[in-house]
């Protein structure tokens, strides 16, 4: 008896929402005309279901025109994109949608009431001709021009069948771009499509609508829609969060793991909680030390420098990552300008710069790491381990006072360079740092319980947020060295730790071609490599005689820094020879999600069509605050929230961005933009110097009355000068680009970040 009660029951309540469903959609049916009461319906269950799940945050909604044909273009991130945008407006909107659902009785009815055009590789012709006459009708049509789900999360090559359609009905394209269904399990976040847990509940949307433009701009429409994506993606919540509780988070994740294995003297291993304890505990002695805002920190990567930024996130000071390697001018002028009272620093590494760097300005207040951490109670600190292991992360973050949201506050400060002139701060934000873990996340080139081994400086942009950052507050171990110098050393890391990613610069990863062997890189997957082009011989070589492909990327102080990376090709059916191109040598990969691109003509400022070489700018949450204490330069290079990175550039058809060198690095003779590296990469061709492991000559530039600057050859080596102008010649370069002055110098100068001292070779250009 009971039982038929529950069946009834059940029953009534499928008639009574069958019923609710019904009214609902002849309602919005009345409501527009245009609307049968099969979309209505289809509209209203899909309405509730993303009720339900999701949380939709629209702006630009109104651009789509009241009347008339429209082509709407979106973004494609997962399978749910088509319920979004059939949700959001007012008019009926007509999807071009696979071919295969005709032959799924229920989704062929679906589309069926949704009045969906199909799409065949065979009868493509077909739809294109019926979505045209569509939109004739004054229907809105939508298509998603990547053709097939996004890989990255970001924008793929875009098909111009869009193109077409739009021109032929006469009517114009109105992009869009969803954010939040990356990551969904309706995406192929993680390499794999519906098979994994939902991550939020309900799951945050943004969508941006963009301004209508015609079919005759469909060059820019990439660049529209990554601007749209860049919009949207800066909306999300998360990037309205705290680093520091995304630190404790991170390391309470993993509090009974081993978060860090330290290099530096011997071996020791340190789990995330006791990493969250030992910086609660120096958190509390730097609110004792100085009441200043900003903290230095001068440490090698390891253990203490760990300890130290973490401990400035938990106190609420800004870490400043001090490059040792500087001038004392330099490095003085930057102490002042931060305002800095206090250096983190430890008593053994102090000694040894000492020997190297006698006059660096350490100032009169300094904090002994290794003292410090030796001198904790060990009773003391085995019941802060064993709060951290026992409390879950929001009751850590509510013990130690940190605040919810830390948005547009100053989080980290790194100085620049100095490559081009004196050292700019660098101001960081939460939502910048935060950003770019994210993008880093969603470009998967970390993925969960990887293994990174990083030697990079803390100092160095990316040796903070991926080499310190990233490990803290993702699942992925650290492995850390001292110095990007110890080739051996990181050989035997990498054999020992199974190490299965590496980040460097090609002056720091060439020396392994000559020391390690495939054996040695067996469980390493990767390496990234950026801050100088990548040359040709050394992905070439780490490819075959390592085994190991270097993904090239792209990366600024100021944003964060990543702004693009090569990544691993993939097995997919969908794409050509069921693989999926992820990387392309010689370029610095996609852009990584939510950065816009555009190119500037770097006289006249005039914006650049697609695919030609300008000056790169940049527009994302990543970007950052400005200048410390100098408004002007920050007025120069960053306008409206877009940013002048001073890199030449261009993007391809596939999306992939191509960077022809830095603006510092060219010379304009005689009207013409003559670049650097390219006449260094013939040179050490000519010379037979390609794979050499020593950097044997630079090129730089001096004023010259008649052609307004004259190329500077700097090399160590003895060389004659004629038969290498004439050995230029017969490879073919340009007469206006052959060197005329050649000078010897004992050493190239090189940076502590591994790039070229761009100020230092042109002091010894002039000298």
């Amino acid at each position: 008896m009971v039982a038929v009660l529950l069946v009834l029951g059940a029953v009534a309540l499928l008639v009574i929402a069958g019923l609710f469903l019904f009214v609902f959609a002849y309602k919005l049916c009345v409501k527009d005309r245009s609307m049968g009461v099969g979309y209505c319906a289809v509209q209203s269950v899909c309405l509730i279901f993303t009720k339900l799940f999701y949380r939709i945050r629209a702006e630009g909604c109104e651009q789509l025109p009241a009347t008339g044909g429209a082509l709407i273009i979106c973004n494609h991130a997962s399978y749910l994109d088509p319920v979004v945008v059939g949700i959001l407006f007012r008019r009926p909107v007509r999807f071009l949608s696979w071919e295969g659902f005709e032959h799924i009785p229920v989704m062929r009815a679906i589309t069926r009431m949704m009045g969906s055009v199909p799409v065949s590789e065979e009868k493509s012709k077909d739809a294109i001709q019926r979505a045209s006459e569509a939109l004739q009708r004054g229907e809105v049509v939508c298509i998603f021009p990547e053709g097939s789900l996004t890989r990255t999360g970001g924008v793929l090559p875009l098909r111009r069948g869009f193109e077409l359609i739009a021109r032929r009905a006469g009517v114009p394209i109105v992009p869009m771009a969803i954010d939040g269904l990356w990551g969904s399990i309706f995406s192929h976040s993680g390499g794999k499509f519906f098979w994994k847990l939902p991550r939020h509940f309900p799951r945050p949307l943004h969508v941006v609508v963009g301004a209508p433009f015609p079919a005759s701009e469909h060059a820019a429409t990439r660049l529209r829609l990554l601007e749209l994506a860049g919009l949207a993606f800066a909306r999300h919540y998360t990037l309205e969060g705290n680093l520091a509780r995304e630190v404790v988070q991170g390391l309470a994740h993993k509090a009974g793991q081993t978060a860090l294995v330290d290099r530096a003297v011997g071996r020791r291993e340190f789990s995330g909680s006791v990493l969250l304890a030992l910086g609660w505990m120096m958190a509390r002695r730097l609110r004792e030390r100085t009441t200043s805002a900003r903290v230095g920190i001068i440490l090698p990567p390891g253990v203490g420098a760990v300890v130290a930024n973490l401990a400035c996130l938990l106190a609420g000071k800004v870490p400043v990552n001090l490059n040792y390697t500087l001038g004392q001018e330099q490095a003085a002028s930057c102490l002042r300008r931060a305002e800095i009272d206090l250096i983190i620093t430890a008593h053994a590494f102090r000694s040894k710069l000492l020997e190297k760097y006698p006059d660096f300005p350490w100032g009169d207040r300094l904090l002994d790491i290794v003292a410090e951490l030796e001198g904790l109670p060990k009773r003391r600190v085995a019941s802060v381990v064993l709060a951290t292991r026992c409390l879950p992360a929001w009751a850590l973050s509510l013990m130690m006072g940190l605040p919810r949201h830390g948005r547009d506050q100053e989080v980290a400060m790194l100085f620049t360079s100095g490559s081009s002139g004196e050292p700019k701060g660098v101001m960081l934000s939460h939502r910048n740092i935060l950003a770019n873990l994210r993008q880093i996340e969603d470009a998967d080139i970390l993925p969960d319980r990887a293994v990174l081994l990083s030697s990079l400086p803390v100092f160095h942009s990316f040796g903070f947020t991926v080499g310190l950052c990233y490990p803290l507050t993702h699942s992925v171990g650290l492995v850390t060295l001292p110095s990007p110098l110890d080739t051996s050393g990181a050989i035997k890391a990498v054999r020992e730790e199974g190490v299965t990613n590496m980040v460097g610069t090609p002056t720091f990863l060439r020396p392994y071609l000559r020391r390690a062997t495939a054996e040695d890189f067996a469980t390493l997957k990767y390496a990234v490599v950026g801050a100088e082009k990548c040359p040709e011989d050394l992905a070439v070589g780490f490819q075959e005689q390592l085994g190991v492909t270097l993904l090239e990327g792209y990366g600024i102080t100021e944003t964060s820094p990543v702004l693009s990376v090569n990544v691993p090709d993939r097995a997919d059916p969908e794409g050509p020879d069921g693989v999926w191109r992820g990387g392309l040598r010689g370029s610095v990969g996609r852009p990584v999600r939510g950065i816009a691109v555009r190119f500037k003509d770097p006289d006249t400022g005039a914006e650049l069509p697609f695919g030609q070489v300008g000056l790169l700018e940049v527009r994302g949450p990543n970007v950052f605050l400005g200048y410390l204490g100098d408004p002007g330069r920050t007025a120069e290079a960053k306008s409206d929230g877009w940013y002048r990175t001073g890199d030449l550039a261009r993007m391809d058809q596939d999306g992939f961005l191509h960077l022809a060198g830095r603006l510092s690095r060219f010379s304009k003779i005689g009207g013409e933009m003559v670049p650097h590296g390219t006449i260094e990469e013939a040179l050490l061709k000519v010379l037979k110097l390609t794979g050499s492991f020593e950097l044997k000559l630079a090129v730089s530039s001096i004023a010259d009355a008649a052609k307004g600057e004259q190329l500077v050859v700097l090399h160590i080596d003895e060389l004659d000068a004629e038969s290498t102008r004439a050995a230029l010649a017969a490879e073919g370069l340009a007469n206006l680009w052959i060197p005329k002055v050649f000078k010897k110098v004992p050493s190239i100068p090189i940076l502590g970040t591994g790039k070229l001292d761009l100020n230092r070779l042109r002091q010894l250009a002039q000298g």
